[in-house]
């Protein structure tokens, strides 16, 4: 095997390889011999099939493979004896286009190789902890959202009208072209008006509504909807309005703590306590980590691979395109223009990324099994009665498992750089850290 640079500019590499003749036809003969011993052919015992017979039976198919083996092991030695790390899957392709059987192989490699990841001293990071103490007026008002969110509804006086928020009973037939559609009726239904559960536009129809009203509400399925039948038709809905019900938040007592699943208001609010506890540590890490980012960007410089640079200020573009169009679910649209805002913000993400692994890596950080295992199960409740499915998708998904893992790695090296930062802590209120949350975001 021959290798010859061709490239060395930048991070960028490029190698000619050659591999003789005499090694291709070396690697098929160790093959033939490996396998000859359980060849069976009409004429002969097992194993006795002359080495002439087995090549030209099998030789082409065996050579192949034979060829692919010895590029691949032709790119391993190299990248072992150069330590060079491929930022992205090289590129190889054969030079000599009119190969045939008899000549040595020749193949070009290009890529671009990972820069060297300098050295840092964490603890010259100045970093601050912000430390947002829960207060009993922070769980009261999260006992009134919940006393809100466990609404009960009790008629209004006769005679007064429907408004948003409140809750009508209603029996309803639906029709397209005067004729009665499949699903489309319904008895003593409890509507919430406001909640959009139903159709684009027949909530609003119905506020203003008295209990014994007759209404027709008119609406227009969307082009989406899913009955094929109904996308885009015209219906009436004939409603008969049995009740008209305003919301009435639930009492914050004993009886509350039980709907919530708890013995007692006491139980509920240390339960309230510790998810508050939870959500402003959260809060409080997400600053941290930012600020830390920050503090990387400004010390940690080395050159990155433009392709990787490239790829992701495209990521970027698309999803923050997808973000400003809502609408479009599909990617059939027109190519987007790749900004110089979107380039520096794919520089900082890369530079980034690349120093975290790298640290991870030099201080053998690692996510265990079961860590893994118990993010890939939080995930799963998020679809309810679909979660074995989504485990076993997961299991079987490489990229969706890399997905899981990325983020756990990330965080396992964030926190081994707080061990090491000059971190400080300040007390702040709920609503300053809500507001430098806020303010990260808008940056």
């Amino acid at each position: 095997m021959q290798v010859t640079e061709t490239l060395k500019e930048g991070l960028k590499r490029g190698y000619n390889i050659t591999v003789t003749a005499a090694e291709l036809d070396a690697k098929v003969n160790a093959k033939l011999a490996e396998a000859q011993p359980e060849v069976e052919m009409k004429g002969f015992r097992k194993g006795k099939v002359p080495m002439a017979l087995l090549k030209k039976q099998f030789g082409p198919r065996i050579l192949g493979e034979a060829m692919q083996e010895s590029i691949d092991e032709a790119m391993r030695q190299h990248f072992e004896e150069t330590g060079d790390r491929p930022a992205l899957q090289p590129e190889v392709k054969m030079t000599n286009e009119q190969w045939k059987e008899g000549d040595d192989i020749e193949v070009s490699m290009t890529y671009e190789t990972l820069p060297e990841i300098p050295e840092v001293d964490f603890r010259a990071i100045k970093l601050e902890r912000l430390v947002a103490p829960v207060e009993d007026g922070d769980i009261d008002e999260a006992l009134e959202n919940l006393a809100n969110a466990a609404n009960n509804f009790e008629d209004r006086p006769e005679g007064e009208a429907a408004e948003s928020g409140d809750q009508v009973v209603i029996d309803f037939v639906g029709k397209v072209d005067g004729e009665p559609f499949e699903g489309g009726a319904a008895e003593d239904y409890p509507l919430v008006l406001g909640s959009n559960s139903f159709i684009p536009g027949f909530e609003d129809q119905l506020i203003g509504a008295k209990a014994g009203d007759k209404i027709d509400v008119k609406v227009t399925f969307p082009q989406e909807y899913g009955a094929e039948e109904l996308a885009g038709k015209d219906a009436v809905f004939e409603c008969s309005v049995k009740a008209v019900k305003a919301p009435k938040p639930a009492a914050i007592d004993d009886e509350l703590a039980r709907q919530f699943g708890v013995d007692s208001l006491d139980a509920l609010r240390e339960q309230v306590r510790a998810r508050l506890e939870s959500e402003y540590g959260d809060a409080a890490r997400t600053v941290l980590k930012r600020h830390l980012m920050d503090a990387l960007d400004e010390v940690v410089k080395f050159d990155l691979p433009p392709s990787m640079v490239e790829n992701e200020a495209r990521q970027i573009a698309h999803q923050l395109w997808h973000e400003e169009h809502p609408e479009e679910h599909g990617h059939d649209h027109d190519d987007i223009e790749i900004t110089d805002e979107h380039r520096k913000l794919a520089e900082r993400r890369v530079r980034l990324g690349l120093f975290l692994a790298e640290q991870g890596n030099r201080n053998e950080i690692t996510v265990s099994e079961a860590e893994l295992q118990q993010a890939i199960m939080r995930q799963a409740q998020q679809y309810p009665g679909q979660e074995r499915e989504f485990m076993e998708f997961v299991q079987q998904n490489d990229q969706a498992l890399q997905q899981i893992h990325a983020p756990l790695f990330e965080d396992k090296v964030v926190d081994y750089i707080f061990e090491l930062a000059d971190v400080t802590e300040r007390e702040v209120t709920k609503d300053e850290l809500q507001k430098t949350l806020e303010d990260l975001n808008d940056d």
